[in-house]
């Protein structure tokens, strides 16, 4: 049985009644009228044409494509972005380079040199650098897009977020509405673009005329031994805190267990509440208290954005999206003393 020839570009054209410039053109985005476009697009459905990939990347000098770097592939956070990131590229016909910095610059600067040269059209990060670095790496790269942080020395960089302020804001008032008032606070390490925060936190109790107390706002990074060690410390050496928010769900993790291990009854000794409402947080015994974040969204629109036409981008300061405080089990009105 004789194979069936693969149609070829000539073909297309002969089909459609055009040359094939024009149909390059077609493919390649170039301009040509709606009507022809649609002409030579059924054209190419009808005789099941694909257009190669790599000829198109050797002529445009670009492979095409979009390079997205997070911090790790495995934090629930970052892998509901990186979904929205896929579903809206599959929608749009583009394909995803995704690549974890684990939160180092140097790994990071690797990386986006990597993609640029491989000539993708553009870079979507969650970034680990100094604005220094994303200053240099944005004038070699086509297109950059911020994805769930941001860097505030950088704004000409559209970028896309979570409203963390806002999230914060109605945890730490709901927490303040139960009588809470020595709420202990968990945050990000010194330097850390997360630091929004904590200043919302302690903007909102100065907003309720709750006094800041400094040792129980805890610096640390979100990693396991680091996590647990600063929750450890704030519930040890404040046996008055009545309330531990947590700026991630690492540190939220943190406390659970630090509060476990001292025998606290959540929330009849302490109250716990946290941003991120990963998955485990409804498995916990209580369940915990946590502000969503629309991680998918924010993927999804980052990635919409970084597609678009480059005079329609970053107009107007960062996207934010609304954050959700989702009420569970793990807070309590306010005691009289910790058992």
């Amino acid at each position: 049985m004789a194979q069936r020839r693969t149609p070829t570009i000539k073909d297309v054209a002969a089909s459609a009644g055009v040359g094939i410039a024009t149909v390059s053109r077609v493919f390649s985005g170039g301009s040509v009228s709606a009507a022809t476009r649609e002409r030579v697009l059924a054209a190419a459905r009808d005789l099941d044409y694909r257009p190669s990939a790599l000829g198109r990347g050797l002529k445009l000098r670009r492979s095409g494509g979009i390079g997205l770097i997070v911090p790790d592939v495995t934090d629930p956070f970052c892998a509901e972005l990186i979904a929205g990131v896929l579903a809206c590229a599959r929608t749009l016909g583009e394909h995803v380079i995704v690549d974890a910095a684990h939160g180092d610059p140097s790994r990071e600067a690797e990386i986006v040199e990597r993609l640029v040269e491989q000539r993708v059209d553009g870079v979507i990060a969650q970034p680990a650098g100094t604005e220094a670095d994303w200053r240099a790496a944005a004038r070699v790269c086509s297109s950059v897009v911020f994805a769930g942080r941001a860097l505030p020395g950088l704004p000409q960089i559209p970028a896309v977020l979570a409203d963390d302020a806002g999230g914060v804001r109605s945890l730490t008032e709901y927490l303040a509405g139960l009588g809470h008032r020595r709420i202990g606070f968990l945050g990000a390490a010194p330097g850390s673009p997360s630091r929004v925060r904590e200043d919302a936190f302690r903007a909102t109790l100065a907003q309720l005329g709750v006094p800041v107390e400094e040792d129980l706002v805890v610096a640390a990074r979100p990693v396991g031994d680091a996590a647990y060690a600063a929750a450890a410390g704030l519930l040890q050496r404040r046996d008055d805190v009545t309330a531990v928010l947590a700026a991630g769900h690492l540190l939220g993790e943190a406390a659970v267990l630090v509060a476990r291990e001292l025998d606290l009854r959540v929330p009849a000794d302490v109250s716990i509440a946290m941003v991120d409402d990963v998955a485990w947080a409804e498995l916990c015994d209580p369940p915990l208290t946590a502000v969503a974040r629309p991680a998918r969204d924010i993927g999804y629109r980052a990635c919409e954005m970084l597609l678009r036409e480059p005079a329609r981008r970053g107009r107007g300061g960062p996207v934010l999206l609304a954050t959700e405080l989702v009420v569970r089990g793990s807070c309590g009105p306010l005691r009289t003393a910790r058992r």
